[in-house]
């Protein structure tokens, strides 16, 4: 009896964190449609811009919500490291180390994105940072209790 019970409250904590990630990725791909529709005037100037940007809302909102169904364990910190360095290759990789060269028409542009990409690696670097002190701060916790049975 003790057993389905505890089955029954495991079920109904991942049923919680289920609807959690749920909900949580369906705020962010709104805020993605509302943003979306600032950019879109954008797509005839840069060639392949809605693909960059679908990829990584399909990525990022993944990893979210895997790291909101393996909450309250260790794992969690893992896909919260994962997102961080996620962000930091595919800005890396998409804006082209900074530098970005458009052609529209006769017209050669040359955009410098060095500054933005050195603010976007660095937030997304104290990302990874929190998280890796997170994940080091659980762990200790986790040690602690089990020292103390």
């Amino acid at each position: 009896m003790a057993e389905e019970e505890s089955s029954k409250t495991v079920a109904k904590k991942f049923a919680f964190k289920a609807l959690k990630a749920f909900l949580k990725s369906f705020l962010f791909y709104i805020l993605y449609l509302f943003v979306w529709g600032f950019l879109a005037p954008f797509t005839e100037f840069v060639p392949g811009l809605q693909q960059i940007v679908e990829n990584f809302v399909i990525v990022y909102i993944a990893l979210g919500v895997l790291g909101d169904l393996v909450s309250d364990t260790v794992f969690q910190y893992f896909f919260s490291t994962a997102k961080a360095l996620f962000v930091i290759g595919y800005l890396a990789l998409t804006l082209n180390s900074g530098m970005l060269s458009l052609t529209y028409r006769n017209v050669a542009l040359t955009v410098d994105l060095r500054l933005f990409l050195m603010v976007a690696i660095l937030l997304s670097l104290l990302g990874l940072a929190k998280s890796m002190l997170q994940a080091i701060s659980y762990i200790n916790k986790k040690t602690e209790l089990g020292f103390k049975t």
